[in-house]
C-alpha cells in the first residue's frame, strides 16, 4: 500500500469519526433540548399550579370577607329592627301609660275601680288583718269604699271582714307630672301587704299595665314582625 491509499484511508477514518461526532452531538444537543423543554414545561406547570394555589387561597379569603361582612350587616340589620321594634312597644307603654292618667279623672269609675282592686288584693293575700297604701290624693276615695270592699271580700272568700289599716305616713308617689317626668309616679290604684310585711301585692294602675304588657309582648311582637315582613 502506498502513500496514497495510506492517506486516503485516513482521510475516510477522519470522515467517520467526524460523522459520528457530529451524529453523536446532534442526539446530545436534541436530548438536551428535550430534557430542557420538559424541565421548562415542569417549572411552568409549577408556577401555574402555585399562582392557580394562590388565587383560590386568596378567593377563599375574599370570600370568607365577604360572609363575615354579610354576617355583620345581616346582624346589625336585626338588632336595628329589633331597636325599632322596642321603640315602638316603649311607646306604645307610654301610650297607654298616659290613658291610665284619664281613668283617675272620673271619680265615680275610679272609686268603683279601687274597690275592685282592693277585693282582688283581699283574695290574693287571704291574710286577716292588712296595711293598705294609696295615693293621697285618692285617700278619700280609698276610704269611702274599704267597708264595701272588706264585705265583698268576706262574702266571696266566706271568711270574716279583715281589718284593712291604711297607711296615713307613707303613700304612694302622686300622678305623673310634665314638670319632673323623672320623678317617682303613681297613675293610681292600691299596694297592700300582710300587717308584718312579708307578703306585699301591688296592684297599682302602672303594676297591672306591666303585666298586661310582659304577657302580650309575645303577640305584640309578632305583630310587628308581621308588619315588617308585609
Amino acid at each position: 500500500m502506498n502513500d496514497t491509499d495510506v492517506s486516503k484511508q485516513i482521510q475516510q477514518m477522519v470522515r467517520f469519526i467526524r460523522q459520528e461526532a457530529e451524529e453523536k452531538a446532534n442526539e446530545i444537543s436534541v436530548s438536551a433540548e428535550e430534557e430542557f423543554n420538559i424541565e421548562k414545561l415542569q417549572l411552568v406547570e409549577a408556577e401555574k399550579k402555585k399562582i392557580r394555589q394562590e388565587y383560590e387561597r386568596k378567593e377563599k379569603q375574599v370570600d370568607v370577607r365577604k360572609k363575615i361582612e354579610y354576617s355583620m350587616q345581616l346582624n346589625a340589620s336585626r338588632i336595628k329592627v329589633l331597636q325599632a321594634q322596642d321603640d315602638v312597644v316603649n311607646a306604645m307603654k307610654d301610650a297607654a301609660a298616659k290613658e291610665l292618667l284619664n281613668v283617675s279623672s272620673n271619680h265615680h269609675v275610679y272609686k268603683r275601680l279601687l274597690k275592685d282592686l282592693i277585693v282582688q288584693s283581699l283574695l290574693r293575700l287571704k291574710e286577716p288583718s292588712v296595711v293598705l297604701r294609696c295615693r293621697e290624693d285618692d285617700l278619700h276615695l280609698v276610704q269611702s269604699v274599704l267597708d264595701s270592699a272588706a264585705e265583698e271580700y268576706s262574702e266571696k272568700a266566706s271568711v270574716h271582714a279583715p281589718e284593712i289599716i291604711v297607711d296615713n305616713n307613707v303613700y304612694l308617689p302622686p300622678a305623673p307630672s310634665h314638670h319632673n317626668a323623672h320623678a317617682l309616679s303613681c297613675s293610681g290604684g292600691v299596694v297592700l301587704a300582710s300587717k308584718d310585711g312579708k307578703i306585699v301585692f301591688e296592684n297599682t294602675l302602672d303594676a297591672r299595665l306591666d303585666v298586661v304588657f310582659r304577657k302580650k309582648l309575645p303577640e305584640i311582637r309578632k305583630w310587628l314582625c308581621g308588619q315588617v315582613a308585609a
